[in-house]
């Protein structure tokens, strides 16, 4: 009798305390009395499992962003769009501004931004005209700009000038004129990229702006803080701008991708407006490059 007890799995002592409640079935023997008693216990057991699952709810947290302003300059499309999409979704208002009043336009309506402003990214005083009206903000990324690659030479110094001063005379000028406007412990988020690292025939010009935005970055952090500044370098975006430059062999270069990196897919917006809004929480994050190309800069290109 003892054995059948402890074989069921039932507590030292529940057995005396349940027999009594079955001697009107004692015409059944002991083991089936032990069986009852084993499925009536695991009967309660999951009946208890089943109500302390109907009984919880959902987790909910108060949106990361919420009361917060965003700023993305270049946030007509592509990443700054995706950015600013994501922002909202955490509670943020967004201000935009982007080169094309009308792709502008849509992008703002799309995401309710509080304003909108058009104009060159890479003109100074087109920048210092956007900063000196703007309230107070907590946060300002820049995604304005495109790469350039090509071969010495075939260099157009000219366009090689206007731009570098897109990637580093750009960062110096929102900087000087962000530093008063965006709260303490606020962020500027510039991007760059990965690709540059590794040297090649045609990558001087991303080669030397991939080396020199890390350590503008470090150097900004110390000098305009409390505001902090941050770099994402990404990889292949799969954005518009992608799209343009690669014309007809944009399917080719994503299935390349798709089948090179250790990630097995394409980056996309969301991956950089993900960590874009990880860097804007994170008030501890400040001074950093953070990587965003799925492994692109570990395989060959």
């Amino acid at each position: 009798m003892r054995a059948d007890y402890c074989e069921s799995g039932l507590l030292p002592g529940e057995p005396e305390a349940v027999e009594a409640g079955y001697r009107s079935a004692a015409h059944g023997s002991p083991r089936t009395r032990t069986a009852a008693l084993v499925r009536k216990r695991l009967g309660l057991l999951i009946g208890e499992t089943m109500n302390t699952v109907k009984t919880l709810t959902p987790i909910r947290r108060e949106p990361e962003l919420l009361g917060q302003t965003v700023v993305v300059i270049g946030g007509s499309s592509g990443i700054g769009l995706e950015t600013a999409r994501r922002a909202r979704t955490e509670g943020a208002r967004v201000i935009l501004t982007g080169r094309n009043p009308e792709r502008l336009k849509r992008a703002a309506k799309e995401v309710e931004a509080e304003s909108t402003a058009a104009f060159d990214a890479t003109d100074p005083l087109a920048i210092e005209r956007f900063f000196h009206d703007l309230p107070t903000v907590d946060h300002v990324m820049v995604t304005a700009g495109r790469p350039y690659y090509g071969r010495l030479v075939d260099m157009d110094f000219n366009e090689v000038r206007h731009l570098m001063a897109e990637h580093l005379l750009q960062a110096l000028y929102v900087a000087r004129s962000a530093m008063n406007k965006v709260r303490p412990g606020g962020t500027l988020i510039l991007m760059g990229g990965t690709g540059g690292r590794r040297p090649a025939i045609g990558m001087n010009i991303a080669g030397a702006v991939t080396a020199a935005l890390p350590n503008l970055t470090a150097n900004l952090a110390v000098e305009i803080a409390p505001v902090r500044v941050n770099l994402i370098a990404a990889g292949f975006v799969d954005t518009p701008l992608s799209a343009e430059l690669l014309g007809d062999q944009l399917e080719n270069r994503r299935d390349h991708l798709r089948t090179t990196l250790p990630i097995r897919r394409v980056v996309g917006p969301k991956d950089v407006a993900s960590l874009a809004v990880h860097i804007m929480t994170n008030t501890a994050l400040t001074g950093a490059t953070y990587d965003v190309d799925g492994g692109q800069q570990f395989v060959a290109a």
